[in-house]
């Protein structure tokens, strides 16, 4: 008997608005997504990949169908309940960093677990780990104004897998990034995925990031349209500069 996905869609719709003024953002979507996958989701503006992934966050409650996570019925869940498993099980990188202006990385990392009631201890000891995964060891005292941004990237990240969560669901995590810094931190979600399991969902819009999924899903208006397999899957630190051009 084949396992059962860690998340499956089966004719999930999303609708906003009543009436002559409703909008349905997804159209019936079904898809499983297997444990410690690295996923890409991909489409034009308008297709309903944003929503689906809102959907698969808990952030979004769809109108219809059915969203099971290990089993369980998501759709069937209060707000409150919707906000523990999140909680519990989801990490979140954003295209902004957002990150608090006038506090330190440590902090900032630590912020997940102050919610869940995590003693100060633990909480240092956790944000710490998270900080040295991403490479920020040493950084933990300075603040984001002293930071790159692909730095800020990296602390948004160890700020999202300090919970250790199942799933990490990143949206346009490059999207603030020039290309060096773009694939230093696909790099760093490949690591995470293949070496801490971690199942990543990522929405973006560059076929080049997407290059280092294990599985391409692209949306057109509010349905999967495809969802290939990636044979040949960027692996982390294959990505080699351009030459400087001569100048003359």
């Amino acid at each position: 008997m084949s396992e059962m996905p860690l998340i499956r869609l089966r004719g999930v719709t999303k609708r906003y608005g009543d009436g002559s003024t409703a909008f349905l953002a997804l159209k019936g979507v079904d898809l499983d997504i297997q444990r410690g996958e690295f996923v890409a989701i991909m489409g034009p503006s308008g297709s309903g990949k944003s929503t689906a992934m809102n959907t698969l966050g808990c952030l979004d409650r769809p109108t219809g169908g059915q969203y099971l996570f290990m089993g369980a019925h998501v759709e069937t869940l209060t707000r409150d309940e919707r906000a523990r498993l999140r909680r519990r099980f989801f990490g979140f990188v954003f295209q902004g960093f957002n990150l608090l202006a006038r506090t330190s990385a440590q902090e900032n990392v630590e912020l997940p677990l102050l919610y869940r009631g995590e003693s100060a201890a633990a909480r240092r000891v956790a944000a710490a780990k998270a900080l040295a995964s991403v490479g920020l060891k040493g950084w933990e005292h300075h603040t984001p104004a002293e930071l790159s941004g692909g730095q800020q990237q990296r602390v948004a990240i160890a700020r999202a897998i300090v919970t250790e969560p199942s799933v990490l669901l990143a949206d346009e995590p490059t999207g603030n990034l020039d290309t060096q810094r773009s694939h230093e931190i696909m790099d760093l979600l490949s690591r995470l995925n293949s070496e801490q399991g971690i199942t990543v969902l990522m929405v973006t819009h560059e076929p080049d990031m997407a290059a280092y999924a294990q599985r391409i899903v692209r949306f057109v208006d509010g349905l999967v349209s495809t969802d290939t397999r990636n044979a040949q899957p960027l692996l982390p630190g294959s990505y080699q500069p351009p030459p400087p051009m001569e100048v003359r």
